[in-house]
């Protein structure tokens, strides 16, 4: 070996060593670019997405639980679906049980002031799960399944079964201009006012269904 000759050894060090402060750099870069979108997320008021809640986090606060539907949005199935269920059993069992208590009078009124404060509820809970409309969030498809029931009822089995297959349909699928509201209003207002909007189309069907 000549003797300034650079050792093949040293020389592999020499780019290893600077890959490794390259590979370094960009991890630190990379992790830089996630505490930045995570910062600017809790600037707008939202934390890091939760993907699936827990019994602990509904029971941590009321509005969790209530925004939850009382348990029926934590279902790892549909729970939109379960949430909706839920809605349409609880003004069955509630207008059958006591019905001098829950009149349809009664009923309005819960509706209208279950939809104000669920604005407030459903943005709340959003924020602490990270995500505005996150599929957990059931109180907007109950509030709108009460509409729909508190218009049709009475009703037989069937019809009621029925408004509650079409308002699932309109919810899952969001034509114009349940989708466009859902996107333009990123908000407690958004998840509550895209699901009354389905519940207006839902009762649209029947009426017409019913006139056939």
């Amino acid at each position: 070996m000549l003797p300034n000759s650079p050792d093949s050894s040293d020389s592999f060090n020499s780019s290893g060593s600077s890959g490794s402060s390259g590979s370094s750099q960009s991890s630190d870069a990379y992790s830089a670019s996630q505490q930045s979108a995570a910062s600017a997320s809790v600037a707008e008021g939202y934390r890091v997405p939760v993907k699936r809640p827990s019994v602990a986090f509904m029971l941590s606060h009321p509005v969790h639980w209530i925004s939850l539907g009382f348990g029926s949005g934590l279902s790892r199935i549909m729970p939109g679906t379960m949430g909706t269920l839920f809605g349409w059993l609880s003004f069955y069992v509630l207008s059958m049980r006591w019905p001098a208590i829950f009149t349809p009078l009664v009923w309005g009124a819960i509706i209208v002031a279950g939809f104000v404060a669920g604005i407030w509820f459903c943005d709340k809970t959003g924020q602490a799960l990270g995500v505005p409309d996150h599929g957990a969030i059931v109180w907007d498809e109950i509030i709108s399944i009460w509409l729909v029931m508190l218009l049709v009822m009475p009703a037989s089995f069937k019809t009621q079964l029925v408004a509650f297959l079409i308002f699932r349909a309109f919810d899952m699928i969001k034509p114009p201009p349940i989708r466009q509201f859902e996107r333009r209003f990123k908000n407690g207002f958004g998840v509550m006012g895209d699901d009354l909007i389905a519940a207006f189309f839902t009762l649209l069907v029947l009426a017409l269904w019913q006139t056939v």
